[in-house]
């Protein structure tokens, strides 16, 4: 290489030093009076054109602004690119002055010097909007924002499942907010890599820019993305900065309003490309950490970026640039408009109502700009908005949709999938479209199969919205509202063993319990039907069912000819964490479950799972079905579901975020009177407000806690009997950051009350 160098070029006592690079090798020549690099490409046809057309741009910039951009560098002959064969190989080889400067990774940033490279970037695009080249022009590559899909290859590539899927993510959103407009993006040659250790910096300003090799033929406001990407990747308010840039490179050179409008998400696609070639790179050739060094910084900039409300990230772009804001329906109208046709017996959650337009996975965005966290909606259970969850109801929408009449692969296939995760004796199931239908048919199976009528239900229980479900649901018919119980209804005390009879302090809480509850099924006027429960009473507290209780009554439910059934719509798909199924906890198995919310992530879906017994007692009755129950698209995604609860291992991040979301509670409860108890397991707890000094619940201050975080862009909800514990039942990918945030922010209101 010496040697060809100071014969091409005609330079003595040259020094050589290979450089870092993603694919082709280059390298840093010194002489006594100066540097160079020289590069040199494998030989292609396409890239020997490329090459040539970089060259073409540099010299169009080179003419008016010397040293602030290469310069090609002729060989002796007077060509600027030569090929050379070399052991049978050719290879491309060009050589180009050196620009001397720091590099802009090197310098603390400031205002000063993010102004200067937004003026630069601004003067350089200028420029090379006075040119055109159809190489480049045709050119088709993974490192254009807009050819973002070439890198979905890649993404596989990524080891961790949580971080694909949020590449998936952003692929999606890419695909919904940008490629509709892309066609009526203004269109350029860009530098396409104005990366921190490119661009060059001299006293405290930018000087030059390097590196030409990703030049492209794309929307102008990828450079700006790509810019800010780089830039600002690093930083805790990435928007501050990226504001810099943006309004001092709209002073030069004016940016559009619909380019300000897909800025997000382009800067989401460039980050989700490096990511995507880093870890391609490291799998093809692990020893290159230059090429994967920025995929970690990245992949925590787009977590960053994901709690950043896409409409907040463009209303302060709009005002770098002196762009009115957004401005949505105010709360006022929309709630008018709401209630013009929908009655007010639907309520709303928050003394301020939230008006949400966007989700992704904990996080909920409303319509003003604020990003919510979300502790509280158990229904999206893998993630608001999961790009696999996604991705499967549009692909099977786009094929079939159908019901349970004809044949389709769909149906059972997530029946297998589903049942695998039942013990052998459940191995019968049919779908309907909620939780609510589901307790519904359990409850018609349950008549049909023994005979009876008479249903045992827990005290506080709910189990949906249906007539029947309502009738076996405490929380609904003793309401002062509700319809009263039922006279072919018996209900038992809830085994609370906080507020209860019997308590944690009571070593047999469960047996004591269930003694009393054995007690009414015996002295029963009438066999009982089933006997039907959650886990754990949502609606009664968050509260578990004390340890040992099911163990007791399923027996005596048996003995008398009813059967037992176990209400897993919340508890169900692994949210307690050491269980899959709420009933795993108590030790027994149901004859029948009912599973709904979560298992399409909120795609409306239910099920009842039974026994083959029960199965064909009830095959003897009246045909059932569903028209919508168990169709593909339903199908689809629940499996999607299961296959994410899998792949991201959510079960076992149920667990560890959930223990440690609950030893936070408790550490909180031995600084704060108020809180009296706090219970449950995984993602899935309650803590009980109380009065300070006795056990009174405090209404009030529950409220308080509730809305004052709502006030915070924390979502959490309120329940049981007194209304007066603070539940939490996130998505099953939320945080141990998460939950910590959750945590102290309820101390400072409890500070402060």
């Amino acid at each position: 290489m010496e040697k060809l160098i100071q014969t091409e070029f005609g330079l003595e006592d040259v020094e050589i030093k290979r450089l870092d690079g993603y694919d082709n090798a280059n390298y840093l020549v010194k002489t006594k009076k100066t540097k160079y690099i020289f590069k040199t490409y494998n030989y292609t046809d396409e890239m020997y054109d490329l090459v040539i057309a970089e060259n073409e741009t540099l010299l169009l910039l080179e003419e008016s602004d010397k040293k602030k951009y290469p310069k090609p560098i002729k060989f002796l002959d007077g060509s600027f690119v030569k090929i050379f064969k070399i052991d049978d190989e050719k290879f491309i080889y060009r050589m180009l002055s050196f620009l001397y400067g720091e590099f802009l990774g090197d310098i603390k940033p400031t205002k000063e010097l993010f102004q200067s490279f937004g003026i630069f970037l601004a003067v350089m695009d200028l420029k090379l909007q006075k040119f055109t080249n159809y190489t480049i022009k045709a050119r088709q590559w993974e490192w254009d924002i807009q050819y973002l899909n070439l890198n979905k290859k890649y993404i596989n590539d990524i080891t961790d499942a949580k971080d694909r899927r949020i590449i998936s993510y952003f692929f999606q959103q890419f695909e919904e907010n940008v490629s509709p407009l892309l066609p009526d993006l203004r269109k350029q040659i860009i530098h396409n890599d104005p990366n921190q250790w490119n661009v060059l910096i001299k006293n405290g300003e930018v000087s030059g820019i390097i590196d030409f090799g990703d030049l492209a033929h794309s929307a102008l406001i990828n450079e700006l993305a790509i810019a800010i990407t780089y830039a600002c990747f690093d930083k805790e308010n990435p928007l501050e900065w990226a504001s810099i840039i943006l309004k001092s490179y709209h002073s030069r050179l004016p940016i559009e309003e619909k380019e300000i409008h897909v800025l997000y998400y382009l800067i989401a696609a460039r980050l989700s490309v490096s990511i995507c070639n880093s870890a391609h790179s490291r799998k093809v050739n692990p020893e290159n950490t230059y090429a994967s060094a920025s995929e970690r910084p990245f992949l925590k900039m787009l977590y960053r970026w994901l709690s950043i409300n896409p409409i907040a990230a463009e209303n302060q772009f709009r005002i770098s640039i002196g762009l009115p804001v957004i401005a949505p329906r105010s709360i006022k109208e929309v709630v008018k408009r709401r209630y013009q046709n929908i009655s007010p017996i639907l309520s709303l959650s928050y003394d301020k109502p939230i008006y949400m337009v966007r989700s992704a996975f904990q996080y909920m965005y409303d319509a003003y700009g604020n990003t919510f966290l979300d502790a509280y909606n158990n229904i999206p259970h893998v993630g608001h908005s999961h790009p696999k969850v996604v991705a499967a109801g549009q692909e099977q929408m786009a094929k079939l949709n159908t019901n349970t009449r004809y044949l389709y692969d769909q149906l059972s296939g997530y029946a297998e999938k589903l049942l695998s995760k039942f013990p052998t004796s459940l191995n019968k199931v049919y779908f309907v479209n909620s939780g609510s239908a589901a307790s519904d048919l359990a409850i018609r199976i349950s008549k049909i199969h023994t005979g009876f009528e008479k249903l045992m239900v827990v005290e506080h229980g709910y189990h949906g919205h249906t007539q029947t479900a309502i009738d076996i649901s405490d929380y609904k018919f003793n309401n002062p509202k509700g319809q009263g119980q039922k006279e072919f209804i018996l209900k038992t005390q809830i085994p609370d063993t906080y507020r209860g009879k019997y308590t944690n302090k009571d070593e047999n809480a469960g047996k004591m319990y269930a003694k009393e509850a054995v007690e009414q099924i015996e002295n029963s006027n009438m066999p009982i039907a089933a006997f039907i429960s959650e886990p754990i009473v949502g609606c009664g507290g968050q509260v578990p069912l004390a340890v040992g209780y099911l163990k007791e009554i399923y027996p005596a439910i048996r003995k008398q000819g009813g059967v037992c059934i176990s209400d897993e719509v919340q508890t169900g798909f692994g949210r307690l964490g050491d269980y899959f199924w709420g009933f795993e906890a108590q030790g027994v198995v149901p004859d029948m479950v009912i599973i709904g919310k979560p298992m399409a992530n909120g795609h409306p879906m239910g099920a009842v799972i039974t026994t083959s017994k029960i199965a064909k007692s009830f095959g003897k009755s009246v045909e059932f079905f569903s028209s919508f129950g168990g169709n593909p698209v339903s199908c689809a995604i629940a499996i999607s579901v299961l296959e994410v609860i899998e792949e991201e291992k959510l079960q076992e991040n149920a667990k560890v975020v959930g223990d440690y979301y609950r030893s936070l509670f408790l550490e909180l409860q031995k600084k704060y009177n108020c809180i009296g108890d706090v219970r449950g397991y995984g993602l899935f707890l309650g803590v009980e407000i109380i009065k300070e000094n006795n056990t009174e619940p405090d209404i009030k201050l529950a409220k308080h806690i509730k809305n004052e975080l709502r006030n915070q862009y924390i979502l959490i909800g309120t329940d049981g009997p007194f209304d007066n514990v603070i539940k939490t039942k996130p998505a099953l990918c939320f945080t141990k950051e998460n939950a910590k945030k959750v945590v102290d922010q309820i101390e400072k209101i409890l500070k402060t009350y």
